[in-house]
């Protein structure tokens, strides 16, 4: 959460523009969990390649 309330939209992904403030909103453990998620259902990498979370 952000000074004013805020925090950064993740619903559907944050996309590379925001993906350094991600760590604002989100913990360590929560990142590696989108980590793990995104391996686990596209151990592949295919699907949005270019997704920050990999």
């Amino acid at each position: 959460m952000g000074d004013i309330g805020g925090s950064v939209p993740a619903e559907h992904g944050i996309g590379t523009e925001k993906m350094s403030w991600l760590s604002l909103s989100r913990t360590a453990q929560e990142i590696e969990m989108m980590r793990l998620l995104k391996q686990s259902l596209d151990p592949r990498g295919i699907l949005n390649a270019r997704c920050v979370i990999q």
